[in-house]
């Protein structure tokens, strides 16, 4: 099962519901800048109840930019560790996005996301209707450009990390029937290809 990274840009978002990764399988870095003294309390105590899974990382000096660098070197550094990692970046921070285009065309799987709760994992629960599970796939897959699954076991796979591996298979069958019936892919021989809306 693909790791979960999440990094965290605390200079730029101070995150009031980390205790929603608590259920999920992450792993949390909160980069602090140099001259941030403090963390609130709530933040300490939901990275306590990650136990191993978190930690914070207190960068070195000042200057623009400073943080953002940090952020970059640990994606290359665990991407190049666990090339099946899926990477969060929580920033409200735009001058990442270049970077992140990049990586993707790299077929590192990348977002950035304003807020914990646009981790589309944590938004999407199992039980929700497959209406919602659809658009969350799409939005899922519109955001990886090239590197979407070519094959049908692979588009499975997706599908269940993106759900936190909790559809069973005929769940995961009929919602790949569902997106044929819409035309958002088409399955030939076990190959897949995209008709996803811009």
């Amino acid at each position: 099962m693909a790791t979960n990274y999440v990094l965290i840009d605390f200079e730029n978002v101070h995150p009031k519901n980390l205790e929603l990764l608590t259920k999920h399988p992450f792993k949390v870095f909160v980069f602090v800048g140099a001259s941030q003294s403090k963390v609130p309390f709530d933040l300490a105590d939901s990275m306590q109840l990650l136990g191993n899974d978190a930690r914070y990382i207190k960068i070195a000096g000042n200057g623009q930019n400073a943080l953002d660098f940090h952020i970059a070197y640990y994606v290359g550094e665990l991407a190049a560790k666990d090339a099946d990692a899926q990477f969060h970046i929580i920033s409200k921070d735009k001058g990442f996005d270049p970077l992140i285009k990049h990586l993707k065309s790299r077929k590192i799987r990348i977002q950035r996301e304003k807020d914990l709760a646009e981790i589309p994992v944590l938004r999407v629960p199992s039980t929700t209707s497959s209406d919602v599970k659809i658009a969350a796939i799409v939005k899922n897959l519109g955001g990886r450009g090239q590197s979407r699954p070519r094959k049908v076991r692979t588009l499975e796979n997706t599908i269940n990390t993106l759900f936190t591996k909790k559809l069973d298979k005929n769940e995961l069958a009929s919602l790949i029937q569902e997106m044929q019936k819409r035309k958002l892919i088409i399955v030939n021989q076990g190959n897949v290809s995209y008709k996803l809306p811009h």
